[in-house]
């Protein structure tokens, strides 16, 4: 495990069928500097704040989890990591190949 690894991982919805797994602080600070500019507000900015200065090392990385976590539910983007595990397992169990 990284030393950046969150406890447990953070889901969010990307697009309206798509969830990206939020694992570690460099997810988190991707995920923040990829959000549109026009849609940054105060918590975005805390959010990324809070993932950039654990990323060096001078906040707990719980810190910047809760924040992120914050983050998401603010602007629900937040996805149920139960039913995302779900999908993830299923999706796994298929080869991906047709028979004939």
């Amino acid at each position: 495990m990284s030393v950046e690894a969150f406890s447990s991982p953070i889901f969010v919805k990307r697009a309206t069928y798509i969830i990206q797994e939020i694992a570690s602080v460099a997810d988190a600070i991707d995920f923040l500097n990829e959000w549109p500019e026009a849609c940054r507000d105060l918590i975005h900015e805390t959010a990324l704040r809070a993932c950039y200065e654990a990323h060096d090392g001078r906040k707990p990385l719980s810190a910047a989890r809760n924040a992120f976590l914050g983050f998401a539910k603010r602007v629900a983007i937040l996805e149920d990591s139960t039913s995302a595990m779900q999908w993830i397992a299923a999706c796994q169990a298929g080869s991906g190949k047709v028979q004939l």
